[in-house]
């Protein structure tokens, strides 16, 4: 019995973890949870004398300094605003328009049209769920409508609005570059090249399958569209100046050096305004709606911080990061890249439980600095942009959390949005060739580091 007790009080750490992830499956909102388990455990370590009352002191000075006093998670509430008020805007429609024309005599046009809005939608809101829905109650109607097969209409729906995860501004990245102590400049110049190559992975399938397979994918009429030169030079400078101004307004600005992440966000607020009042939505409804949306949002994402924050600290000064370790050797995982591939595919299997910010906050400070201190040249050139390099790794794999079910958001965030004839397995049949191609995405990325570390490096975020 003795034995079992000391055990116990040995192995409180990897109990805690066990512990969350019970009580998660179970229902409960996950900023509680975090929270609940790091102080239900902090007391049980008390009784086990391996974690001291006095310490309970440094939670509140912790999380106040970390997420409150945070200068960089001022951006966070400022893009969560854009991206809804742009949901609103009307820009979204006008856009598909367009690109539903220009692509009409590529076969699986309306389904790359769809993905290319998702990406330069993804460059200037950052938010998934907004995203989603937004590609589902404009795109999906006209999909059907069109004859296209049910599962390549949601599959491309959902992976072209789960990008926003991925490219800058991304709201991701910016907590990553918090939790990481990078420069979030540096991540959204990293993550660029990936965000695009994911994007023309998506394009290169939807192409070939439609070629394959004409009957799932029918094109649009050829004279469908404006009649003369003039008519589509309008529609094209009507439909693709909104959001270039946008993107200008937001990542130009950042790579500029003109401003901050966060003095970028403000911009991009004001200049999504600016889009919504030159559409014709701007109005006192409209402002109501967006400020109470923006602030749910924000409150999730804030309260989710503070629990993972109190749960991070008492994990850690449990001895969680000795456990992790141990583990890793007990597993004979003991070389670098045995255990960076040991990471990519634990993030991969949590995402299909969990949400990528639950993800980071918990797999990130425990297994960055292990790998860290791991000499990963000569396959980086330096091995100082190591963290660089996994911190983008890990955030392309995280792009399949949103999609794998069980608990994939896009799917929720879909299903809510679809009509009755639209099934979960219509759903689910529908990722399955997407994740796959996301898997191929990072296989690259892991491979040819340059496609992550190239621009930073050239834009002299690395020097």
């Amino acid at each position: 019995m003795e034995d079992i007790w000391y055990w116990i009080g040995d192995h409180l750490a990897l109990l805690m973890f066990a512990a969350l992830t019970v009580v998660m499956f179970i229902g409960f909102p996950v900023a509680f949870v975090l929270g609940g388990v790091g102080l239900m455990f902090g007391f049980v370590g008390i009784l086990f004398e391996v974690f001291q009352p006095v310490q309970f002191f440094n939670i509140v000075p912790r999380i106040w300094g970390q997420a409150v006093q945070n200068q960089v998670l001022i951006a966070v509430p400022m893009f969560v605003f854009m991206g809804t008020v742009l949901e609103r805007s009307g820009v979204a429609d006008e856009l598909l328009r367009a690109l539903q024309v220009l692509t009409r005599r590529i076969p699986g046009g309306l389904a790359m049209s769809v993905t290319i809005m998702g990406t330069i939608m993804a460059a200037t809101t950052g938010i998934v769920g907004a995203s989603v829905i937004m590609l589902t109650l404009i795109a999906l109607p006209t999909m059907l409508e069109r004859g296209y097969s049910k599962e390549l209409s949601v599959g491309t729906i959902a992976s072209a609005g789960t990008l926003g995860i991925l490219i800058p501004p991304s709201i991701m990245l910016v907590i990553i570059g918090d939790l990481m102590t990078i420069s979030v400049g540096t991540l959204f110049t990293a993550a660029i090249m990936p965000g695009v190559l994911m994007s023309l992975v998506y394009l290169g399938y939807i192409l070939i399958y439609s070629t394959l397979n004409p009957r799932a994918a029918p094109p649009l009429a050829a004279d469908a569209g404006p009649r003369n030169t003039g008519e589509m030079l309008r529609l094209v400078f009507r439909s693709f100046l909104p959001p270039a101004f946008l993107i200008l307004v937001v990542l130009g600005s950042i790579f500029g050096g003109f401003a901050t992440p966060t003095e970028a966000g403000g911009a991009g607020c004001a200049g999504a305004l600016v889009l919504a009042a030159w559409n014709g939505r701007l109005n006192r409804a409209m402002i109501r709606e967006v400020i109470e949306s923006a602030g749910l949002t924000n409150a999730l994402v804030f309260f989710i911080i503070f629990g993972a924050t109190l749960f991070s600290y008492v994990f850690r000064a449990l001895g969680g990061d000795d456990l992790v370790a141990e583990l890793l050797r007990t597993l004979g995982i003991d070389s670098g890249w045995e255990i960076l591939v040991f990471v990519m595919a634990l993030v991969f299997v949590m995402g299909f439980f969990f949400d990528w910010l639950e993800i980071c906050l918990i797999v990130l400070p425990i297994f960055a600095p292990i790998l860290k201190a791991i000499d990963f040249t000569p396959h980086l050139a330096e091995n100082r942009d190591f963290l660089l390099w996994f911190v983008i790794l890990v955030s392309v794999n995280l792009q399949s959390a949103f999609l794998t079910p069980p608990f994939g958001f896009a799917l929720f965030y879909m299903k809510g949005t679809v009509p009755p004839s639209i099934t979960m397995g219509h759903i689910y049949r529908g990722i399955i060739p997407f994740v796959a191609l996301q898997m191929g995405a990072l296989a690259l990325c892991v491979i040819f580091p340059e496609i992550v570390l190239w621009m930073p490096r050239h834009f002299g975020f690395l020097d």
